[in-house]
């Protein structure tokens, strides 16, 4: 027995020193011992593989709680990694909204606009403190740079829009029914799974095969194909109305029943984003304000990685959504007439003014390059709007994701309640199944104002109005006074 014993000593060996991270990794060692029957010799090659980052968490849940301790070594083990000086000045960018963006996220594109890797930003009319970019910042950096978080954690998360040739003077009567297919065919929720799956030819893309970190992602994404997750994510039914005079694609001036939907590429852009945000943080240090915009070089293995592993996101992304659209088409028996898509949370390679090519980040940023078709939505009881770009040079070619928020998640928890948010929906006439106060439409900024902020880079195509809204059922536990 003693010789399967798992001593201080041998984990002194892998680098763990800190009586800390003896103690936690001393614990887990017994524990993958008792449970899982590992012997000593397994169990130190299998934190071996840990310590370097190629052993995914879903596979080993044991681990989960290492993670922090894995990158406090990491962080400590990597001080004499190279520290990247911040320009003394920010570069010009032009703001959108100003007036109604809070100060933490100027601060935060302040930040982005001073690295040196940086070339062109610009901040939308949306925008709100994120984690590293905000949330509605576009950063075009050197076309060999790519920088985790200002893509963001969701990878590709995007819209879907599906319009059916069926007036919208049949919504009351199909109401019911509508109801059944948005239960019936979506899931929501952190960690939601699917086991029925009506197309997952995604999983033939040979990019799955690309590295480990990847590979060890697949069964996870396999799981939860045509699923979304919780916070803003959403489903919906509603009435497009294209208007006289309007160019919209596939679909003549007039008012039909459609459904849109909102998510991302789920656990799997999560984990991409988090493992390789931790590894760009590694390779180059930043001061305290920028530590999170820390970037990957395109020409080294890891940056070769994360770009491979998020254009794969993307393509996953758009399978969920067409899981969840194609399941409802098949069950309703209703014509499609068009469909609209676009990624907000990404980064493309993309030539700006002078021809120059950049890599752009969009965190929450709408693509509006000429004659792109993208969307652009409101809230739960608010409109959103189907537009194409103008390729205005000043905001990267992009526009807003949204109506952003006016207030965080707590601040809404604590000032709102359910009767609110209730009242709210009754006044305009919108079915909400699951959703929790932190999401109430009173937490976010008026769409009309900021589409209105952002007329030079969008032409308004057509006016979706939600009435029936699927959203994750709320957290016991998320958010609470």
């Amino acid at each position: 027995m003693k010789k399967n014993k798992i001593r201080n000593i041998d984990l002194n060996i892998l680098g763990i020193g800190e009586p800390d991270f003896l103690r936690y990794f001393g614990r887990t060692a017994r524990e993958l011992q008792h449970r899982k029957g590992m012997k000593k010799d397994e169990i130190m090659a299998l934190f071996r593989e840990f310590l370097k980052g190629n052993i995914s968490l879903h596979e080993y849940p044991e681990l989960s709680a290492l993670d922090e301790y894995r990158y406090r070594m990491q962080q400590a083990g990597h001080k004499n990694a190279p520290v990247a000086h911040l320009l003394e000045k920010p570069l010009d960018f032009t703001i959108y909204g100003k007036d109604q963006i809070e100060e933490g996220a100027l601060r935060q594109m302040h930040a982005a606009m001073r690295l040196p890797v940086t070339v062109a930003g610009s901040l939308m009319p949306d925008a709100h403190a994120g984690y590293g970019l905000p949330i509605g910042g576009v950063l075009a950096t050197e076309d060999n740079i790519v920088i985790p978080y200002a893509v963001g954690v969701d990878i590709a998360c995007r819209m879907c829009l599906t319009v059916f040739n069926l007036p919208a003077a049949h919504m009351n009567q199909l109401h019911h029914k509508l109801m059944n297919l948005l239960q019936k065919h979506t899931i929501f929720g952190v960690g939601s799974e699917c086991r029925d799956h009506k197309d997952d030819r995604v999983f033939d893309e040979p990019e799955w095969n690309t590295c480990r970190q990847i590979r060890d992602l697949k069964g996870l994404a396999f799981r939860q194909l045509g699923t979304s997750g919780a916070g803003n994510h959403f489903a919906e039914w509603g009435i497009l109305e294209v208007p006289a005079g309007s160019h919209m694609p596939g679909a003549e001036p007039g008012k039909y029943i459609s459904i849109l939907s909102h998510s991302g590429s789920r656990g799997f852009g999560n984990e991409i984003a988090t493992y390789y945000s931790k590894i760009a943080m590694q390779q180059t240090r930043l001061p305290d304000e920028a530590k999170h915009l820390a970037w990957l070089n395109l020409e080294s293995e890891e940056g070769q990685e994360y770009w491979t592993a998020m254009n794969l996101a993307g393509k996953y992304a758009s399978a969920c959504h067409r899981e969840i659209h194609q399941k409802i088409i098949a069950d309703s028996g209703f014509d499609v007439l068009t469909s609209v898509e676009n990624h907000h949370n990404f980064a493309w390679k993309e030539r700006i003014v002078g021809n120059r090519e950049v890599i752009v980040h969009r965190k929450g940023a709408t693509p509006a390059g000429e004659h792109a078709t993208g969307i652009i939505p409101g809230s739960m009881t608010e409109p959103g709007y189907v537009v194409k770009g103008k390729g205005n040079p000043t905001s990267l070619s992009s526009a807003s994701h949204g109506a952003g928020r006016r207030m965080s998640r707590n601040q809404a928890m604590k000032q709102f309640n359910r009767s609110d948010m209730e009242e709210e929906l009754t006044r305009k006439g919108v079915t909400l199944i699951g959703g929790d106060i932190d999401e109430a439409p009173m937490a976010y900024k008026n769409i009309h104002w900021v589409m209105n902020e952002q007329s030079e880079l969008v032409e308004i195509l057509a006016r979706f109005s939600p009435v029936i809204v699927r959203m994750a059922d709320p957290e016991k536990h998320r958010y609470r006074r």
